[in-house]
């Protein structure tokens, strides 16, 4: 299946949860809606490109950061892949 790559596009709730229970392996907050068939859609630089996407939409927008979190398995996507700088960061934990 083609990956279609939208900047601003529409979305519904159920996709975008989806999209964070796979990313971040938390659970689906309402299953009985899904009908996800891109399961299997890891290594083939999907996420690079959306990323790029990402990037060069909000340059365009004249934003003049991106900034991502992630955990430390994801350094070398986030470094390697798609161009990351490591910066210094602080965070609460507020629950």
């Amino acid at each position: 299946m083609p990956v279609r790559y939208l900047w601003r596009g529409d979305f519904t709730n159920v996709e975008v949860n989806r999209l964070h229970s796979e990313a971040f392996g938390t659970r689906v907050v309402d299953e009985a809606e899904w009908n996800w068939q891109e399961a299997d859609a890891g290594r083939q630089g999907i996420g690079t490109q959306l990323v790029a996407v990402a990037r060069d939409h909000a340059r365009d927008a004249g934003c003049e950061w991106l900034h991502v979190d992630f955990d430390d398995h994801l350094r070398p996507f986030y470094f390697d892949s798609c161009g990351f700088t490591p910066t210094n960061a602080g965070l609460i934990a507020l629950q």
